[in-house]
């Protein structure tokens, strides 16, 4: 199963996401769509699993949950926009994983890319960075992978393009 992931779009959508993401069996979004129109423009493109970030309004947070369990190809998945990473947990985020106790943590909100694992959880954390043009981030980013036999592989990192809003797209 190939997974495309990226988060704080914030009502932006790179046409290049559909490019990198053709090849994709699903795609996650992370919070901080931005607009209804993106989100479905995505779903439209390939099944969207979603989370609602801050900056989500209605209908968003009406169609989606704040935090969000699922299970692919036997790796269980917490997916949440405003996270933390290992070691800098935002509060009650480390309660939620304890309880859940996924494979995958899955969270946005920085606009920082990191992938990077918990090792006292023995949970691997991604945050696809940003991949919309508003925030501090220079360049917009996303990520793809495949989970096969309960493994996340092949991980890769797209760069998009500067985070400039006067880039011609």
């Amino acid at each position: 199963m190939k997974i495309g992931v990226l988060s704080d779009t914030h009502g932006f959508l790179d046409k290049k996401i559909f490019s990198f993401f053709n090849h994709c069996d699903e795609i996650w979004h992370a919070g901080d769509i931005g607009s209804i129109d993106v989100y479905n423009e995505i779903e439209t493109f390939k099944p969207l699993v979603a989370v609602y970030g801050n900056i989500d309004g209605q209908p968003l947070r009406g169609m989606l949950k704040k935090n969000l369990m699922k299970k692919r190809n036997g790796i269980n998945i917490f997916m949440t926009h405003i996270g933390g990473y290992p070691g800098n947990y935002e509060k009650g985020i480390k309660k939620l994983l304890n309880e859940n106790l996924p494979d995958l943590f899955i969270s946005g909100h920085s606009h920082i890319l990191k992938v990077m694992p918990d090792k006292d959880l023995k949970i691997l954390h991604i945050n696809p960075g940003a991949a919309g043009r508003l925030g501090l981030h220079k360049i917009r980013t996303a990520v793809r992978f495949d989970i096969n036999n309960k493994k996340v592989e092949n991980l890769e990192i797209i760069e998009l393009g500067a985070r400039s809003k006067s880039e011609t797209y």
